[in-house]
């Protein structure tokens, strides 16, 4: 990085850039036509792609494109023509969560660098370094990391950090939501987030209403650290990224603006005293849910909540006043580039205007002046006419004049002159940031179908029914879930006997890592002893790319697999897994038949029933109601609908789980699904009885493995995405 530390700001039009960059945007993050994670914003096509990053780049300014979504392999098969001829324009980087798009952006992008989007989660060193090695050039930390978190970071690894400043938070971990798209069918993992978590909820416990200040339970309030960028850019970060590609231009330049005042103060004098009416300007753009200072100084908190206020945008009472003034300034105002220039003009040789500025120059050639014969050409005259560059882009802030005396040269000559030199200079700075083509390759081929016709795998988040379910002779597999153990203790001394009981069965026994990765974890799984017990389960189930990356740091030998969350979207994806040793990856949810056929079953797990996990938050809701017991127990959201979403708080490692409200059902569809040929499919227990474990167990085998038409135990189910999908 350069000494400046950069500012990123959201670009969801081509008017927003340029509001941007006036307003004093180092780098703008824009999105195209396809692959972006606003899918519903201004996005310029190829040739205003083009157009921007020509802008950026005459202001040596950076444009990053966003192709931050999860890509089927119908769509990663467009994924060479939509970036090339970016590619070749300059573009600057790709900010990227699929790892299927990481690999192929990688090997047939040379030189373009790849930024691992906060979609992706990564919570720590070990994460960074990983995605570091991977060809990351720069990593988005998760939005919950604190201060303390990010230093430790910034001083294991030396990838470029970018953290958000300023704008809406996520109540859940990016990356980790599937409730829009449960629940609403529009994936937020797609760019189409509708926001149901904006939406007012009741809080329940053992079946009453919980009182909560507020039932807007999902909506945190918008982040501004304005008063922290000293802290920030001590602890190592690299780049302030705004969000908002969503808002109106005049929003992005007015916070973008603040946050460079802020900046440039603090670099310049070591200090940072924002003035009572830059704070209160900031403010006033954008009043919908309060702010807050984020995750920097708090793991969670009721005070970061926007419990009564709801989630519709650009409501009323805005200050219009300074809006305008900010749209008449940054969108109406001409943001030109700064250029040298000198003027030869001599009867002997035709007109010459040099332009000029740094290591770029280009020199043109106009019409030969004439002896005058009434009234000579002025040196006023003639630069006047030379800076008259509007419209261009350019200014001129030094213009040399060579002039022989009593010549003639008609002013249309000189505009001519100017005209061509401008052209010729602007192609010239192009020229400076092209690149050819990208290499080609062939997409990753599918992984080779098993060839066994049934292998049973069942998931447990408690114990309970461990016994019953070994007892079972067509299950393969168990998995025990990480909270299935009531502590770390409990993980240490309960671990081998669980282990013995499924191998006493003949059934292979795997541990589910958490689903996030923190500091809690770290101390969690100390490897002095920690390790030893991982070591004796037959191998782990990861959730993270931290995990893969902490497990390998401390050469784990076991058998390693990716759950649903590390996303296989794509053949990319899982050749890049495969690549990695992974024994395993799980089918995403948000996939449906026809897209798991053509991307291949070989290789992968299917999850056939279980309460969906919606989203994974470091909120709590037991915290933020009824107070921090630092006990598991199950709460239960209620919609407008008087649907009950199961919340679980996992103290251990300091998050919330919500479930979806009726479980995923396929065992009706088990002739299909065996045509897929998956290496086996998965029963996905949460907070079942035991006796409905058996029950659905039983069902599920005699679906799968006893070729019987089962009888359905359960009334209330969904499909999921198997028959729907998402768009």
């Amino acid at each position: 990085m350069e000494n400046r530390t950069e500012l990123l700001a959201p670009a969801g039009s081509y008017e927003g850039m340029t509001a941007a960059f006036s307003a004093g945007a180092d780098a703008v993050y824009i999105g195209g036509t396809r692959f972006g994670a606003r899918a519903y914003a201004e996005n310029p096509d190829g040739e205003g792609l083009k157009r921007a990053i020509q802008y950026a780049h005459m202001r040596k300014r950076k444009l990053y494109l966003t192709v931050n979504t999860l890509l089927k392999d119908a769509e990663m098969e467009e994924l060479y023509h939509f970036l090339n001829p970016l590619y070749m324009e300059g573009l600057d980087a790709v900010i990227v969560q699929d790892m299927g798009v990481l690999r192929y952006v990688r090997d047939v992008f040379p030189g373009l660098h790849i930024h691992a989007s906060t979609q992706m989660g990564i919570t720590g060193a070990y994460g960074a370094e990983f995605l570091k090695k991977e060809g990351a050039s720069r990593v988005v930390l998760a939005r919950e990391l604190s201060l303390s978190e990010i230093r430790a970071v910034d001083e294991r690894t030396d990838v470029e950090l970018e953290c958000f400043v300023h704008g809406a938070l996520c109540f859940c971990y990016s990356g980790q939501c599937l409730f829009s798209s449960m629940v609403g069918g529009r994936s937020g993992n797609r760019g189409r987030c509708a926001q149901p978590c904006r939406l007012s909820y009741d809080l329940l416990q053992n079946g009453s209403v919980v009182h909560t200040d507020g039932s807007y339970l999902l909506s945190p309030k918008d982040i501004c650290t304005l008063d922290q960028i000293p802290a920030l850019i001590k602890s190592g970060v690299d780049s302030m990224k705004i969000e908002g590609r969503m808002k109106r231009p005049e929003y992005a330049a007015g916070v973008v603006r603040a946050y460079r005042r802020a900046i440039d103060r603090f670099l310049e004098s070591g200090q940072n005293p924002v003035a009572p009416q830059e704070r209160k300007e900031l403010l006033d753009l954008y009043r919908r849910r309060g702010y807050c200072e984020g995750y920097y100084f708090q793991h969670n908190g009721r005070d970061m909540m926007a419990l009564d206020k709801s989630g519709k945008t650009d409501e009323p009472g805005q200050n219009e006043k300074l809006l305008q003034n900010l749209k008449e300034q940054y969108l109406f105002g001409e943001d030109t580039v700064k250029i040298n220039g000198k003027l030869i003009l001599s009867k002997r040789k035709p007109a010459i205007l040099e332009v000029y500025f740094g290591d770029v120059r280009s020199t043109v050639c106009g019409m030969q002046p004439q002896a005058a014969k009434t009234r000579p050409l002025t040196e006023e005259e003639a630069k006047k006419q030379i800076r008259k560059t509007g419209g261009s882009g350019f200014s001129f802030e030094k213009l040399e004049l060579e002039m022989e005396e009593d010549l003639f040269l008609p002013l249309q000559a000189l505009n001519e002159l100017r005209r061509k030199a401008l052209d010729a200079f602007r192609e010239k700075l192009r020229e400076r940031d092209l690149r050819g083509p990208g290499k080609t390759r062939a997409l990753a081929s599918a992984r080779e179908e098993s060839s066994r016709t049934c292998a049973i795998h069942v998931s447990v988040e408690n114990r309970d029914s461990l016994s019953q379910l070994c007892a079972i002779p067509q299950i393969d597999a168990i998995y025990i879930d990480c909270s299935a153990f009531s502590s770390r203790e409990d993980f240490l001394a309960s671990s081998g006997k669980q282990i013995e009981l499924c191998h006493a069965s003949k059934k292979r026994c795997l541990y589910i890592m958490p689903w996030i990765f923190r500091a809690k974890a770290l101390q969690y799984y100390r490897w002095e002893d920690a390790g030893p017990v991982l070591e004796q389960y037959d191998g782990v189930l990861l959730r993270s790319q931290e995990e893969y990356a902490f497990l390998t740091a401390h050469g784990y030998r076991r058998e390693m697999a990716a759950d649903w969350n590390l996303y296989t979207f794509n053949r990319e994806a899982q050749a890049f897994w495969r690549e990695k040793g992974l024994a395993f990856d799980t089918v995403p949810p948000e996939l449906n038949f026809r897209e798991i056929q053509k991307r291949g079953c070989g290789g992968s797990e299917l999850i056939v029933y279980g309460y969906q996990p919606l989203m994974v938050s470091a909120q709590c809701q037991q915290k933020n109601s009824i107070g921090c017991k630092k006990r598991t127990q199950i709460l239960f959201l209620r919609d407008r609908k008087k649907k009950r979403f199961a919340v679980k708080n996992i103290c251990m490692f300091c998050y919330n789980i919500i479930y979806n409200s009726v479980p995923l059902e396929l065992a009706d569809h088990a002739r299909q699904i065996q045509t897929l040929r998956p290496s086996g499919v998965r029963l996905q227990f949460t907070a079942e009885e035991k006796e409905t474990v058996l029950c659905v167990t039983k069902a599920y085998i005699a679906a799968f493995c006893g070729q019987e038409r089962p009888k359905r135990e359960i009334k209330e189910f969904t499909r999921g995405h198997f028959e729907r999908g998402v768009e």
